[in-house]
């Protein structure tokens, strides 16, 4: 992947109001837009600077194992992403439908809240994918079949994965399951502070199912 340059990327999304808002994601950028579900989203930041948060990603401990601290690099030749990065891969190769943003986690975490234009692999489905599935998988993501029956990713997908933090290791289980079947290191990208991560900078996510009390 290309050397990233913030800036100049970013440029057209920088609207008059940038100089009026408080918390910016960087000096220059106040914020991005991106697309779910159909719907134009605008990225930014939570305004309130007294802003906490008050669900489950306050807790700094959970029972390890399983959820322990994850190596910062999956593989050598993974590349890895923070919140700038995966806002430039929005506003690029997710834009320009060559890349997608994979929330590893289950179902059902991922309808409570997630990243915006983020799609739902849970990491099982692609952990204990048999061959036949893989392939089902992998030509949705722009694999193709030569005529010898090759498997031809020349023009498959970059992929931008996360889960629930540094101390969640259902990204590692995606990739595991997603390199098995000969997935190419280059279009992976890992995402390793994850949710949490997000939600501690206070950007914005989305609700795909409501739950109601």
């Amino acid at each position: 992947m290309k050397k990233l340059l913030l800036l100049p990327l970013f440029a057209s999304f920088l609207l008059a109001e940038n100089t009026n808002v408080t918390v910016k994601i960087t000096k220059d950028i106040s914020h991005v837009f991106t697309t779910d579900s159909g719907k134009t989203i605008k990225v930014e930041r939570v305004q309130d600077t007294n802003n906490r948060l008050t669900d489950d990603y306050t807790k700094t401990s959970r029972p390890c194992p399983p959820f322990c601290i994850q190596p910062t690099k999956i593989d050598p030749e993974i590349n890895n992403f923070e919140e700038l990065e995966i806002l430039e891969f929005m506003q690029d190769q997710v834009k320009n439908h060559t890349g997608i943003i994979i929330d590893a986690r289950l179902k059902s975490w991922f309808e409570l809240e997630t990243i915006p234009s983020s799609i739902n692999i849970p990491f099982p489905i692609m952990q204990n994918a048999s061959k036949e599935k893989a392939k089902r998988i992998f030509k949705l993501l722009g694999m193709t079949i030569d005529a010898d029956g090759t498997w031809n990713f020349s023009k498959v997908k970059e992929l931008a994965v996360f889960c629930n933090g540094a101390w969640c290791e259902q990204s590692a289980h995606f990739m595991t399951g997603i390199l098995k079947h000969n997935y190419p290191k280059s279009k992976l990208h890992y995402y390793r502070s994850g949710f949490q991560g997000w939600k501690l900078l206070g950007l914005t996510t989305i609700v795909h199912k409501e739950i109601k009390k």
